[in-house]
């Protein structure tokens, strides 16, 4: 190998390549030496680095690349380190082919050998001289960088600092060299700010981005965030001589960071309810007094309003030329608002002038900075206002308009007294964010206070709004919707008068909440009343109700093809009973209903064992009935199980605590339905709840007369006779005729076309009953006539005489009854 020199590389062994990886020779100029110095290999970085083409240098000899005198000692001796495996490394000056002279780092690795020959790989890079920094250029640095800066000595007085910290905190260089930071700027965290200093000196640890929010001369209306770093000053001997500190102006990072928090923050603290109310006082609760020193949330009438469409849609023409609005929201940072001209729940018509209605639909934002409450406008048009402005010293105002999906809502006004900083173009950003977001929840406890509203309405609209149980039974009755976040249910309850003095008492559930559940509800509630009014007994009743059920779960299922949300099933339960007054049995039969309490005169509290029946809408399986005999003033109790299943859930200790209370027998009944209503349940509950209770009464034997008919026509004139002077015995001496026309009719009919025995009895009650029954099943038709016909008129007749007539059947074959007004 040619002599190199190897003066400047210090030693034989490896030296430093400065900041790059000495093995990282991706960008190196590679060659291939011979032992005896010939160039063998050349690459397009070597041919890059030092301008010779390959055809140039391969053969020739390395020697005339270099730009120094060579040194055959120093060459003998790399060669041997290379042999020896180990590698050299240094800096060698070598010539361009365009005459000038560059400095490299060359690499030589360990010899290798290519056939017979040894060889040895060469890599360089230029090496370029570093930059060196001019005092001028430095000075200019530290003191123009847009980072403020200083320097403290171990007792943490200024010694230097640079133009950018003089302007941050507004105080001269002068009057702060020689003095701590507490001394100059106490409002600026100093004594925070001083501990961090300390600690740095004490550890020697750096301090890095420390944000804190301060005031400074330079800006005393408004807070600046700053972020700060510390870093120890240590000299040769490695001992700290005091602390660096670089300052960053980060308001504006700050001031986004906060208000996203905020707004975050708001997020969960407003709309917590689905009530309109509550949610504007909300926002008011939240922005004082962290944004805002007083705060009016004004929302317009129609949102508080449960009829009609709730509020102005911002595209549905003009609106009022004044704007009715009641106040909804109201906090201030002064103990009793003290500034407001109006309070929550009064009419309001507030608007900063000279704004109209159009800032409710179309307007952007109100701000004023500097509010004057001498001018015209607030003199003229809010002199009220104009006052407590001048009064509380209110000097700054954002009034941002209430608008969610299209509507408009009302008015949201922030205002600053005691906060000395006015609201800026960034606040207004933050205020409307706010208002948006309240905004949102208004407008959904809007419409879920309207919805719901109408499902209740719905409800109690189809809920018997006068329960009577004529001279047989006192009803009372309870009925409480579930609370709004469950939505109304589908429970419903009746009396119906039946034939024959009786009484038929029926409670309900439906299964799910809501308007479905509730118009379910009236559905089934109608189909009941018309099952009655065919004097169904309880087991068919449910039967039928139950085929009824199937069909609506049909329809539902149809529906479900267009609305994935529809739910097919629809289910129910239901308990029926049947009392008669004349023998003082109840007959009941249930579908997967709680069975009823039953409360005897003398206390004694009992739960009739019924075959449960499954509930209504499996269809399959049959119903059966019950039949008890109660006493006279016996207390019977049918509910839903929202009334006993309670917060803990266990239904037969809620059926215990009901019978416990219903077993006080307070004398009016309606007294004793409520309050154990309330006592059972005396929070709102997810489910509805109904509560029926009726008290029992006989018919006596004076107000009941029977007779046994004979199958002869003869005999119809004496059953006439009797039936007559009883009706004059009770006083009802106006219905003798009438009574006369019916019995006739109705014995004659039976003698006639039905089987014996036949039996008549009156009965008299809030109205006079003609029954007469019969062994056949068949069941009379009501004929018109025609005028040659010698028959067919005695239907008709009793239909125009009495109040109303029909037919039921029994065990033994059927009755047909007829009914009379009193006078």
């Amino acid at each position: 190998m040619r002599p190199m020199d190897s003066a400047r590389s210090g030693s034989d062994e490896p030296t430093p390549a400065g900041p790059r990886d000495l093995f990282d020779a991706s960008t190196d100029a590679a060659a291939v030496l011979a032992a005896d110095g010939v160039v063998v290999g050349w690459t397009r970085g070597a041919e890059e680095l030092l301008g010779y083409p390959a055809g140039e240098v391969v053969g020739g000899s390395a020697m005339r690349l270099l730009a120094m005198p060579g040194d055959p000692a120093r060459v003998v001796g790399v060669a041997d380190r290379c042999r020896a495996g180990m590698g050299w490394s240094g800096l060698i000056p070598v010539r361009h082919r365009d005459g000038r002279s560059l400095d490299i780092d060359l690499r030589v690795s360990a010899s290798f050998r290519i056939g017979e020959d040894e060889c040895f790989l060469l890599s360089a890079r230029e090496r370029r001289p570093q930059w060196a920094v001019g005092q001028s250029v430095l000075d200019g640095f530290l003191t123009r960088s847009p980072v403020g800066m200083a320097v403290m000595d171990t007792q943490l007085r200024y010694v230097w600092l640079n133009d950018t910290l003089e302007r941050f905190g507004g105080v001269p260089r002068e009057q702060r060299l020689g003095r701590r930071l507490s001394e100059l700027l106490p409002g600026l965290q100093a004594e925070a700010i001083e501990g961090l200093m300390r600690k740095v000196l004490g550890t020697g640890v750096p301090v890095t981005e420390y944000e804190y929010v301060g005031w400074s001369w330079a800006d005393p209306h408004r807070q600046h965030a700053y972020s700060t770093s510390f870093f120890p000053l240590v000299d040769a001997d490695s001992s700290i001589t005091g602390v660096c500190y670089m300052v960053s102006d980060v308001t504006e990072r700050w001031n986004a960071r906060q208000l996203l928090s905020m707004v975050n923050e708001a997020g969960t603290r407003i709309g917590t309810t689905l009530d309109v109310m509550r949610t504007a006082q909300e926002l008011a609760d939240f922005v004082v007094p962290r944004f805002a020193d007083f705060v009016v949330v004004d929302l317009l009438e129609p949102v508080l309003s449960t009829e009609g469409h709730g509020a102005w849609l911002t595209d549905a023409g003009p609106a009022p030329a004044r704007p009715e609005m009641r106040r909804a929201g109201l906090r201030s940072v002064r103990e009793g608002c003290p500034e407001a001209v109006a309070r929550v729940g009064d009419r309001v018509n507030f608007l900063p002038p000279p704004h109209d209605v159009h800032l409710f639909i179309d307007g952007e934002p109100v701000l004023i900075p500097v509010l004057d409450p001498s001018d015209e406008l607030w003199v003229s048009e809010q002199p009220e206002r104009a006052a407590s402005i001048r009064e509380f010293g209110m000097h700054s105002l954002i009034s941002v308009p209430m608008r969610a999906r299209n509507t408009a809502l009302g008015l949201t006004t922030f205002v600053r007294s005691l906060n000395p900083v006015s609201f800026q173009p960034d606040d207004v950003l933050l205020a409307r964010e706010l208002v948006a977001r309240a905004a949102l929840c208004v407008d959904n406890a809007r419409r879920y206070t309207r919805e719901h509203t109408a499902a209740v309405t719905l409800q109690r609209s189809l809920l018997p709004r006068a329960l009577t149980g004529g001279t047989a039974l006192e009803v009372a009755s309870s009925y409480r919707p579930a609370d709004p976040t469950g939505g109304v249910g589908g429970d419903w309850f009746d009396v119906i008068p039946l034939s024959g003095a009786r009484v038929g008492l029926v409670v309900g559930d439906v299964v799910g909440h809501g308007i479905t559940a509730a118009a379910t509800m009236g559905r089934l509630r109608t189909a009941v009343q018309t099952l009655a009014d065919m004097e169904m007994p309880p087991d068919e009743l449910l039967a039928h109700l139950d085929d009824l059920v199937l069909r609506l779960s049909e329809e539902r299922t149809g529906d479900e093809r267009a609305d994935q949300s529809a739910t097919a099933f629809l289910g129910a339960t239901c308990l029926y009973a049947v009392y008669d007054p004349v023998t003082r049995r109840c007959t009941m039969a249930r579908a997967g209903h709680p069975p009823p309490v039953v409360v005897a005169p003398d206390g004694r509290v009992s739960f009739p064992v019924l075959p449960a029946g499954p509930p209504l809408g499996l269809g399959g399986m049959a119903f059966e009935t019950a039949e008890m005999e109660l006493a006279e003033n016996s207390l019977i109790g049918l509910y839903t199980d929202g009334l006993v299943e309670g917060t803990d859930r266990d239904m037969e200790l809620g059926m215990s605590r009901l019978g416990a209370l219903l077993a006080r027998q307070a004398p009016d009944l309606d007294t004793l339905c409520s309050s154990a209503v309330q006592e059972l349940v005396p929070v709102p509950q997810p489910d509805d709840i109904a509560l029926l209770l009726a008290r029992t009464h006989a018919l006596g034997a004076d107000h009941v007369a029977s007779w046994d008919v004979p199958a002869d026509p003869a005999a119809v004139a004496d059953v006439r006779a009797r039936a007559t002077r009883r009706v004059e015995a009770w006083g009802l001496e106006e219905l003798a005729m009438t009574t006369e026309l019916v019995v006739s009719e109705l014995v004659t009919n039976a003698i006639r076309h039905a089987a014996p025995p036949i039996r008549l009895r009156l009965l008299r009650d809030s109205r006079l009953t003609c029954e007469v029954s019969d062994a056949s099943s068949t069941a009379p038709r009501l004929r018109h006539a025609r005028s040659t016909d010698e028959g067919g008129r005695g239907l008709f007749l009793v239909a125009q005489l009495a109040h109303r007539w029909g037919a039921r059947y029994t065990a033994d074959g059927k009755i047909i009854w007829a009914e009379q007004e009193l006078p």
